[in-house]
C-alpha cells in the first residue's frame, strides 16, 4: 500500500529551520528516532488547525531531557515520570515523550509505565487508530501502520489493538470515543462499543478531575449530541453522571411529556459551544424525575428547577468543577424558569428583578431560555420567542433611564447607621432590604426619599431615628 503525502498543513513543523527539526536533529545525533505524533497529524490529513505540536522518540526521559536542556529556552519535568518532557523554544511549546507502553493496574488510578524502542509499538498502545499515526523525523514520511488515515476518511472510530486492552491501558479512553465520535463524525464499530458496554465500570479508578476534564472536552464540540447519546446508550454516563440515563422517563399514552432526556440533549445542541451554558444546558431539568407528578392537568414538575439546583451542585462538586463556575451553573439551572412566571407583560418592576436576580449571567440566562424552546409547534415557538424580544427590549429601555445592572439600595449602611443611631447588627441588614425591595418596586429615588422611607419602616419595626 502506497503511504499517503505528508500534509501540507504540517509542512511549516517539517522546514528545515522548524523548532520540531531543530529538536529531531538534537535527538538524531545522539543516536535516537523523533517522530511527531498526535492530534497535529490527524487534524493535519483533516486539514484542521491544530496547537498541539508532539514528538514521540525512543530516548528516555533524563537523555531527552540532558539533550535539549541546554537548546531549550525552557523546560518542564513534571511529566519526567511518566515519559514526558515539556519544553519551549521561539515561542513553539513542545511536549517530547519517550516510547511507550502505558496500562493501570487494575485496584490503582496510578499509571504504569513502560517504555518501547519502536514507534509502531507506541502507536499501538495509543487509544484510536486516528490518533495512532506519525511523521518522521528530519526526512519526512508518513508511518500510519494501523490506517488511521483510511479510518479519517471512512468516518469509522476503532482502537489499533483489541478495544478491551486499549480501554484496560486507560479507561478514560472510553469517554474520549464520545468526543471523537461527536467532534469529528466517526461512527465506532460494534467491538468498540461493546467493550464499552462490557468495561464501563473500569471508569471508577480514573479521577473526578480527568473524567471532568473529558467532559468538558466534550460538551464544547459544535454539536456534543452523538457523543451524549454514547454516554448515555452504552451505560458509561452512569459512572460519573447517573442523572442522564434517569431523565429517560417512560412514557405512556395518558400522561404525555417531552422525552426529558431527548429534551436536554437537544437544548445542548442548541446552545452556544461555551462551557459554562453547555453545563446549565445539561443539567437544567435533572430535577424534572424527582418531581415528576400526575393530576387532573397531565403530567408535572412543580419547582424541579429547585431540586435540580441542588443536584446540579453536587454532581458539578463530585466532578470537581471549580467553585465559581458551579455556582454560575447552578444559577442558571434555578433560574431558566423565571422568564415562564411572566405571563401578563413585562413591568418595569418584573424587569428590574429578573436582572438583578440574573446578574451577569443575564446574557447566558436568556439564551438558555430560547434554547429550551424545543417543540415542533412553530406558533408555540414563535410566541416564546416573541416573549423573549419583549422582554429584551424591555431591558433596553429600562437601561436608557436608570442603572439597571447595577441596583443597589439607595442609601449604604454607613447611612443607614448614622441616620438611625445603631451599631452594625441585623436591624442594619434588613433596613438596607427593605430599601432594596422599595427600589426594585419603584425604581430610582433621591436620598430625601429614601432618608422619609427609612423612617417609615424604623417606626413600624419600633426603631427611632436619631434627632
Amino acid at each position: 500500500m502506497t503511504e499517503p503525502a505528508v500534509p501540507p498543513r504540517l509542512r511549516p513543523l517539517l522546514e528545515e529551520s522548524s523548532v520540531t527539526q531543530q529538536a529531531a536533529r538534537l535527538l538524531g545525533a545522539a543516536g535516537h528516532q523523533c517522530f511527531v505524533v498526535g492530534g497535529s497529524v490527524r487534524d493535519a490529513l483533516l486539514d484542521r488547525p491544530s496547537d498541539d505540536v508532539d514528538l514521540a522518540t525512543d530516548a528516555r526521559p533524563d537523555a531527552v531531557a540532558e539533550l535539549l536542556g541546554d537548546w531549550a529556552e525552557s523546560m518542564w519535568l513534571q511529566g519526567q515520570r511518566f515519559g514526558t518532557v515539556g519544553c519551549e523554544r521561539e515561542g513553539v511549546r513542545l511536549e517530547v515523550t519517550t516510547f511507550r507502553a502505558e496500562v493501570y493496574r487494575p485496584e490503582s488510578r496510578k499509571p504504569e509505565v513502560a517504555y518501547a524502542d519502536d514507534i509502531e509499538t507506541d502507536l499501538s498502545r495509543r487509544d484510536f487508530t486516528v490518533n495512532a499515526m506519525a511523521v518522521r523525523l528530519p526526512d519526512p514520511l508518513l508511518v500510519d501502520p494501523f490506517e488511521g488515515a483510511v479510518d479519517l476518511v471512512s468516518k469509522r472510530l476503532r482502537t489499533p489493538m483489541a478495544p478491551d486492552i486499549s480501554f484496560a491501558d486507560d479507561p478514560l479512553r472510553m469517554m474520549r470515543a464520545a468526543r471523537f465520535i461527536a467532534g469529528y463524525g466517526l461512527e465506532p464499530d460494534d467491538d468498540l462499543v461493546a467493550a464499552v458496554e462490557e468495561m464501563s465500570d473500569r471508569l471508577g479508578i480514573v479521577s473526578a478531575e480527568r473524567i471532568r476534564d473529558e467532559l468538558s472536552k466534550l460538551l464544547v464540540v459544535d454539536d456534543p449530541s452523538p457523543g451524549l447519546w454514547f454516554l448515555v446508550s452504552t451505560g458509561l454516563s452512569d459512572e460519573f453522571l447517573p442523572e442522564l440515563n434517569t431523565m429517560r422517563l417512560e412514557q405512556d399514552p395518558i400522561h404525555r411529556h417531552k422525552d426529558v432526556l431527548a429534551h436536554t440533549i437537544a437544548v445542548v445542541a442548541n446552545t452556544r459551544p461555551e462551557l459554562r451554558v453547555r453545563l446549565a444546558a445539561l443539567l437544567h431539568d435533572v430535577g424534572k424525575p424527582r418531581t415528576r407528578d400526575f393530576g387532573p392537568q397531565g403530567v408535572t414538575f412543580h419547582h424541579h428547577e429547585v431540586v435540580g439546583a441542588r443536584m446540579a451542585t453536587e454532581r458539578m462538586r463530585a466532578l470537581k468543577f471549580p467553585n465559581e463556575l458551579t455556582q454560575e451553573v447552578v444559577d442558571l439551572v434555578y433560574l431558566h424558569l423565571r422568564f415562564h412566571t411572566y405571563r401578563m407583560g413585562w413591568s418595569d418592576r418584573a424587569v428590574r428583578r429578573y436582572v438583578r436576580d440574573a446578574g451577569p449571567l443575564l446574557d447566558d440566562l436568556n439564551h438558555l431560555v430560547r434554547c429550551d424552546c424545543t417543540t415542533r409547534n412553530q406558533a408555540k415557538a414563535l410566541k416564546i420567542s416573541r416573549r423573549m424580544d419583549e422582554l429584551e427590549e424591555r431591558i433596553a429601555e429600562l437601561r436608557a433611564q436608570e442603572e439597571i445592572d447595577a441596583i443597589k439600595p439607595p442609601l449604604d449602611g454607613r447611612q443607614v447607621m448614622e441616620h438611625l443611631g445603631l451599631p452594625p447588627g441585623r436591624d442594619i441588614g434588613r433596613a438596607l432590604d427593605h430599601l432594596l425591595e422599595i427600589r426594585l418596586d419603584e425604581g430610582p429615588m433621591d436620598e430625601a426619599e429614601a432618608y422619609a422611607r427609612l423612617d417609615v419602616w424604623a417606626r413600624e419595626k419600633g426603631i427611632t431615628a436619631n434627632d
